[in-house]
């Protein structure tokens, strides 16, 4: 379905290349989409509500098409907490700079915290309606006056449901992205995939095996910083600590004679390994810096912008 505010503009030119926000509140996949549309993994995915933290920039060149998209931090909509203002301020950075919006909900619903987001999305950029985890839809007809109420609710752009895990849905959504993007030169190399390092993409990947062998347990105010990256050859030496509120939190992560820390060690380290196709040696630590979730000076030191 397409119309409402946007319509893709008409190039002549041979390439185009623009900025994508991907938004909505936690955990209606997000990342996953993100990861999917790269190609690569390049966001973190779990369970728990606010895993993504910072501004993450996956790249994908197709054919004469360059989309660069912009994964965010869920709306914090309930607490007030520094990182969470912290959060949101990172996704209204976003959603000033871009080019085109994909609003992301699942499919179907439509809630409280939904509509906060969607109510905080620019009215002058075109918006596009993800309706995702349309493979967890049991009956497709109910979607029809489901999207008939989101219409009334904004001039969508574009109305897209899809399941990000099915490729042909992502491939689908490029196609329908691509006439939304400025015609213009690429900002990245033809095989680059995100803007970020491999050091941020290490203390990612360690904050994500951490919140998904702790489940429900462990509190979010949780975060991982590098203390030492060194490289040699084929070799990545990594020492990170992971940094918790309160000592029963520390406990909790390391486990009965540390075996639930060695486990969130050794799969960030399988993953490392395949993600940089080196060899990785890793060494992990906990510590407890008490309200480090509520002190801008500590959210500076720990690398929140």
């Amino acid at each position: 379905m397409r119309g409402g505010v946007g319509a893709p503009p008409v190039f002549d030119g041979d390439t185009r290349c623009g900025l994508i926000a991907i938004v909505g509140r936690p955990n209606v996949g997000k990342s996953t989409l993100l990861n999917a549309l790269v190609g690569q993994k390049v966001s973190i995915t779990s369970r728990k509500a606010q895993t993504t933290r910072h501004r993450i920039t996956g790249v994908r060149t197709v054919d004469e098409t360059q989309f660069v998209f912009v994964d965010t931090p869920g709306f914090q909509t309930r607490h007030s907490s520094a990182l969470n203002r912290n959060l949101n301020r990172t996704v209204q950075g976003v959603l000033a700079d871009v080019d085109l919006v994909l609003f992301v909900v699942e499919a179907g619903r439509f809630g409280l915290d939904d509509a906060k987001v969607l109510s905080l999305l620019p009215q002058d950029k075109p918006v596009v309606l993800i309706a995702n985890k349309l493979d967890a839809v049991n009956r497709r007809a109910e979607l029809m006056p489901w999207l008939k109420s989101m219409q009334e609710r904004r001039n969508f752009s574009e109305f897209v449901p899809l399941s990000a895990q099915k490729n042909s849905d992502v491939q689908r959504l490029f196609q329908i992205l691509k006439p939304y993007l400025p015609e213009q030169e690429w900002f990245y190399d033809q095989e680059a995939l995100t803007d970020r390092s491999e050091k941020f993409l290490a203390s990612e990947m360690i904050r994500e095996k951490l919140f998904r062998l702790t489940g429900d347990e462990l509190p979010y105010a949780a975060t991982v910083v590098i203390d030492r990256w060194e490289e040699e050859g084929n070799l990545r030496r990594i020492a990170a600590t992971i940094v918790v509120e309160r000592e029963a939190q520390k406990g909790m992560i390391i486990g009965q004679g540390g075996e639930r820390l060695k486990r969130i060690g050794s799969e960030a380290r399988q993953e490392l390994e395949t993600l940089m196709d080196a060899k990785v040696f890793l060494e992990l630590w906990v510590k407890v810096r008490s309200g480090w979730a509520d002190s801008e000076e500590h959210l500076r030191s720990y690398g929140y912008e």
